[in-house]
């Protein structure tokens, strides 16, 4: 018999779920009315077939010529038309580039999953599974609809890809005569005049880079997480906080005009994302974290703090190495120009970091413990590729292994500080992996930057330099960047997980997160065959009286 309690549990739920949807056809119906899409071009006319060999090229020299170039006249091609040629084959190189090492950065997706789930214990492994699954269609969905406008709606020309300007529409305000930057007003579901091949490869990079700060709250959360509060949560960073600080940034925003209007250096600068994506991440995990609590068992009456150690280091080593070989398009990708020759520093840039991050937190946790911890390995991996993010390309290799073992370092003392000074419980580090080396990686731009590449960057003409090179501007822009990110990304959160919160409640019951997340809050065993089909509560019987555990309140943070 259908409980009659639920259908008014599910009223509320059906009636949001109605306004969104007319919300969604009304914003629909109004930008396919305001915004026309452009005409087609025309196309461009075929090439000729070229002649077949004459006989088989295994070298691959003779391969290709004249005959291959698009023409009027096959095999006689114009000046202009060659050069037309030349232009179409580099922003398709280019556009190329730029897709593939997106879908790089979409695997990533797997490697948070696995490092999240291994970190975890296993009855939540279902349930912290999914919420990195579905962060993925959640967070493109309410990209879509509105984050990407709100981020690129006013950047410009996008240089690489053909100059195309249709992301045109910027609100500004302006203060001191100078102009500032809040956030796009064109590009909202991709309609429109957005409708452009340029377009929609921006989009696919940039959405999968918002879907990875959008992950990492996930782990730092995880065990006590409502899975329905965590969906409005992936619809809220993915269309407000992230695009709107992304824009300050990426989009042209006031940030990115630091160096313009004032004289600071390039602006803030962050090449590939360690404020931006990893920063952004790390302090709304802080600020969920906060409201969340930690969960039952891990602090004493004294505030000492007990281990909850993962199910699966295994699980959560191959996570990591999937995160590795990913970051090989995060950083190298963010030129945007597979003919951008110095994809090559950054990718070497990358590779130096992760390693010495991994090594310095092995020999810290070994000196200071005495075991280096294989846990913490990980992390250190992971905080070196979050801190070489955003300097890759401006830094030469050694300062990129230096930032690497900083980190490395910085992220062991970070935890266990967050652990037992804050007492925030983060299962898997992920607010001293992202939050604290994010930060590290933008100042780190702004000390080690040398002067080699960069020039034009955020329309300032020459090079990145940093305080060790004769910058001290661009120093000050990147402390103004990263603490405009904490209290802008933190205040937010804050209020919005504390709103949320209040309404609804985001925590499961003492009951549920003592059982495990899976079935109450998923249906399904992450392990049936090691936990069996019913839940533990079921297994225990109605009759059997609750523990002390399972009838306490969860624990909130101090």
């Amino acid at each position: 018999m259908k409980d009659a309690g639920s259908g008014r549990r599910s009223l509320p739920w059906r009636i949001v779920f109605g306004l969104v949807l007319a919300c969604l056809l009304a914003v629909g119906g109004w930008v396919f009315a305001q915004d026309k899409p452009a005409a087609p071009a025309a196309p461009a006319p075929a090439a000729a077939p070229a002649p077949p060999p004459s006989k088989p090229d295994p070298a691959g020299t003779a391969t290709g010529g004249i005959g291959d170039v698009t023409a009027k006249e096959a095999g006689k091609p114009t000046l202009t038309e060659v050069a037309e040629f030349a232009g179409h084959n580099r922003v398709s190189i280019n556009v190329m580039w730029t897709l593939l090492t997106g879908f790089l950065v979409m695997f990533m997706q797997a490697g948070f999953a696995l490092v999240e789930t291994g970190f975890t214990r296993a009855k939540n492994v279902a349930h912290t599974m999914m919420m990195n699954f579905m962060i993925y269609a959640i967070g493109m969905t309410g990209y879509w609809i509105c984050g990407f406008a709100l981020q690129m709606g006013g950047l410009g020309a996008i240089s690489t890809m053909g100059g195309t300007g249709l992301l045109d529409s910027e609100f500004t305000i302006s203060l001191f005569g100078k102009d500032f930057g809040l956030f796009g007003m064109k590009g909202f579901f991709l309609a429109g005049s957005t409708y452009d091949v340029a377009v929609f490869t921006l989009f696919l990079f940039q959405m999968v880079f918002m879907d990875t700060a959008a992950t990492i709250p996930t782990g730092a959360m995880a065990e006590r997480w409502k899975f329905s509060s965590f969906v409005v949560f992936g619809f809220f960073l993915s269309m407000f906080t992230y695009p709107i600080f992304a824009n300050w940034v990426w989009g042209g925003g006031w940030l990115s005009q630091l160096g313009k209007n004032f004289g600071l250096g390039h602006g803030h600068v962050d090449f590939a994302g360690s404020s931006v994506v990893h920063m952004v991440g790390g302090v709304t995990a802080l600020a969920g974290a906060m409201v969340l609590g930690p969960r039952i068992g891990k602090y004493n009456k004294d505030g000492s703090a007990n281990p909850i150690p993962g199910h699966n280091i295994p699980m959560g080593v191959l996570g990591c190495f999937i995160l590795a070989f990913g970051w090989f398009g995060f950083n190298p990708g963010s030129t945007l120009a597979g003919g951008d020759l110095r994809i090559s520093v950054i990718a070497v840039n990358t590779m130096l970091a992760s390693a010495s991050g991994a090594i310095f937190a092995m020999f810290y946790m070994w000196g200071k413990y005495g075991k280096p911890d294989p846990s913490m390995m990980v992390n250190g991996m992971l905080a070196g590729l979050v801190a070489i993010t955003a300097p890759c390309g401006f830094v030469s290799s050694f300062w990129a292994f230096v930032i690497g073992a900083i980190s490395g370092v910085l992220v062991c003392w970070a935890a266990v500080f967050i652990e037992t000074v804050m007492r925030i419980d983060d299962p898997v580090g992920a607010i001293a992996v992202h939050g604290v080396n994010g930060a590290w990686g933008v100042l780190s731009l702004g000390l080690f930057s040398d002067g080699t590449y960069g020039d034009g960057f955020n329309g300032v003409e020459g090079t990145v330099r940093g305080l060790f090179y004769g910058g001290a501007s661009q120093f000050v822009a990147q402390i103004i960047g990263t603490v405009t990110c904490f209290v802008f990304i933190f205040g937010a959160s804050w209020v919005f997980f504390k709103a949320y919160d209040v309404v609804f409640g985001m925590r499961v019951s003492p009951e549920t997160e003592m059982e495990g997340l899976d079935v109450p809050e998923m249906g399904v065993h992450g392990y049936p065959e090691v936990q069996g089909p019913a839940t533990l509560v079921h297994a225990l019987g109605a009759s059997m009286p609750k523990s002390p555990a399972m009838t306490m309140a969860p624990e909130r943070s101090r």
